[in-house]
């Protein structure tokens, strides 16, 4: 979903837009334009609470905006139908690959939940192919049109099923052919990433990483869960955190001091994938407050963590990658060197060869540079 007017870096005339940028956490399931799902329900018979595309996006924004993870949640009821069919599938991916490349995205890891799309006849390999040819024609059509973009497939397990091997092994399947990691996503609470370890297991004697949900709708168990049984080399949201970071006040300083877990996530490097708005309206950082400028993201920047900034579902949050880091630098009084940190962040953090990873940096670091 883009938009007409530019989101510009405050104190300046640099339109966030024209950055390159690296987008982590962002659901194929939660970026479809509300155009393309009038279209597809108007095919498929299914009655949408809105007809006009300006009414049903602010829906899904209402809907969202509920301060519950569950809640929000339901929304993808509406989402997912739509995305039963081939033609369904490949055309949301073609169009979430071309919004993002139209946001200056560069680097894009689009993630969702295979099993969700079973309804209407297709196979689990059916529907990863189904996507990959839409993400396929998307950067063709993107490059065509002088987009610089690259994307993978993030393929993930939900977590109150039981099929976490049977979609790992999905994951590895097509490990060659677009898919580049592995995620448990949907409900947290009650759903610890240990139910699935045999599915990290498998993947971890496969080689092949993972990022998993924690930290958002529960707390440091759900956090340590993911990186003793999930083995998770980033956490989605990860925001709960700040529950392992003690702050105290000496001598007009802030000192923080980090639990175990903290320091570990600090000292590895295991990004936390945050994204602003949706944290907020799922109630994430509802035990610090209820505005951007109280999200932990900037304290995780300022002790050294690898935070990046995300989406997570620009439909529901009526958001774009620049959006919100426009939203952040407004908040925490950001210039063009911290929006570059955390889109290197990102870039390191990235499921690529190493190589790649480099090569990512360069191009952020020089898009940058020619911005100034």
């Amino acid at each position: 979903m883009t938009t007409a007017t530019p989101h510009l870096l405050p104190g300046t005339e640099i339109a966030i837009e024209s950055l390159p940028k690296v987008s982590l956490h962002d659901h194929l399931d939660g970026g479809l334009r509300p155009q393309t799902i009038i279209e597809l329900a108007d095919a498929i018979g299914l009655e949408l609470p809105a007809t006009d595309a300006a009414a049903l996006g602010a829906w899904f924004a209402e809907k969202s905006d509920s301060g519950s993870l569950v809640e929000y949640l339901k929304t993808f009821d509406v989402t997912t139908a739509v995305m039963q069919t081939r033609e369904g599938l490949e055309r949301v991916a073609r169009e979430f690959v071309l919004d993002l490349a139209a946001d200056g995205v560069v680097w894009g890891e689009i993630r969702w939940a295979p099993e969700q799309h079973l309804t209407r006849g297709l196979s689990l390999d059916e529907t990863v192919e189904a996507v990959q040819a839409g993400l396929d024609a998307g950067v063709e059509e993107a490059r065509g049109a002088g987009h610089r973009i690259r994307v993978g497939q993030l393929v993930s397990a939900m977590r109150h099923a039981d099929r976490g091997r049977e979609i790992a092994e999905l994951a590895l399947r097509h490990r060659d052919r677009g898919v580049v990691g592995f995620d448990i996503a949907g409900a947290e609470a009650g759903f610890p990433a240990g139910r699935m370890r045999d599915a990290f297991d498998l993947l971890a004697a496969s080689f092949f990483p993972a990022t998993v949900h924690a930290g958002e709708a529960d707390g440091l168990e759900s956090i340590r869960g993911a990186l003793l049984d999930g083995r998770a080399l980033r956490l989605g949201h990860g925001v709960r955190l700040l529950e392992d970071i003690t702050l105290t006040e000496e001598g007009g300083s802030t000192i923080a001091t980090l639990g175990p877990v903290a320091e570990w996530v600090k000292d590895r490097q295991i990004a936390l994938e945050t994204s602003p708005s949706s944290n907020l309206q799922t109630g994430a950082i509802a035990a610090w407050g209820d505005a951007m400028v109280d999200h932990p993201l900037d304290l995780f920047y300022q002790l050294g963590f690898r935070v990046t900034v995300n989406t997570d579902n620009r439909l529901m949050s009526a958001t774009t990658l620049s959006r919100e880091l426009a939203l952040v630098a407004e908040a925490f009084a950001y210039d063009l060197d911290d929006l570059l940190a955390l889109q290197l962040n990102a870039a390191q953090a990235a499921f690529l060869p190493v190589e790649d990873r480099e090569a990512l940096m360069d191009t952020l670091i020089d898009g940058f540079e020619g911005a100034l």
